[in-house]
């Protein structure tokens, strides 16, 4: 009898480990969409994600995907981009763009925990990739003269962290709610660098220069189907 007791003890054990197991998913993939607002600039988003639930609890993940990034915006100022000229008030010119259209195509590195299964908090970022986008005609001022220089956005884009960064850049730390087990919405804080070339180096001191930069900070919202 004890043998009996002893065996059916053990499968239940094995049966309610197995339905834990099963319950505790081990990844997660989505696509989205949003649209993100600021001061006379703003972007829209789309993109899939793939994320592992990491640790014993499931709570932490990291994950990766690719996501497309439109920018528009009116009278956007792009500043010189280059590490060494980024951010010195004495060494920053500047590109005005009446309405600049920039597209990016990016990979992208997602992380996070979460604190139920209906909340959790991220981060993401782009890491590399392409942009394209109209050509246009911006001013240059450069000690406050203005002159019409052709530019496009920059082709390449990497993540190298800060003023090393190349190209357009979309980033965001957000928090995440389920509706259900298919439909979750996003809020989100968004940092988006978009970067200009022109055609030829327009500036020329203190080193020459052909790529200019614009830092939006932006208020995002989203939603996401999960499959």
């Amino acid at each position: 009898m004890k043998y009996f007791i002893a065996a059916v003890l053990t499968l239940c054990s094995i049966t309610l480990f197995a339905q834990k197991t099963k319950s505790q998913k081990s990844m997660a993939q989505f696509v989205e969409g949003g649209a993100a607002f600021g001061s006379s600039q703003g972007s829209f988003s789309a993109g899939y994600n793939y994320i592992w639930y990491l640790g014993k609890a499931k709570r932490i993940f990291v994950g990766t995907g690719v996501r497309f990034t439109g920018f528009y915006g009116t009278n956007v100022n792009f500043t010189s981009a280059p590490p060494a000229l980024a951010g010195k008030p004495y060494s920053e010119d500047t590109l005005l763009a009446a309405s600049p259209g920039v597209y990016a195509f990016n990979a992208v590195i997602n992380i996070g925990y979460q604190f139920s299964k209906k909340f959790q908090v991220g981060f993401n970022i782009d890491a590399i990739g392409v942009s394209f986008g109209p050509a246009g005609k911006p001013a240059f001022i450069s000690n406050g003269v203005s002159s019409a220089v052709s530019a496009q956005p920059t082709a390449f884009n990497l993540l190298l962290i800060g003023n090393r960064d190349m190209g357009t850049l979309n980033s965001e730390f957000y928090l995440r709610y389920g509706l259900n087990n298919k439909i979750s919405i996003k809020g989100a804080y968004q940092f988006l660098f978009t970067e200009l070339t022109t055609t030829t180096n327009v500036q020329t001191a203190p080193r020459l220069n052909d790529r200019f930069r614009n830092k939006a900070s932006l208020a995002s919202v989203g939603v996401a189907y999960h499959f």
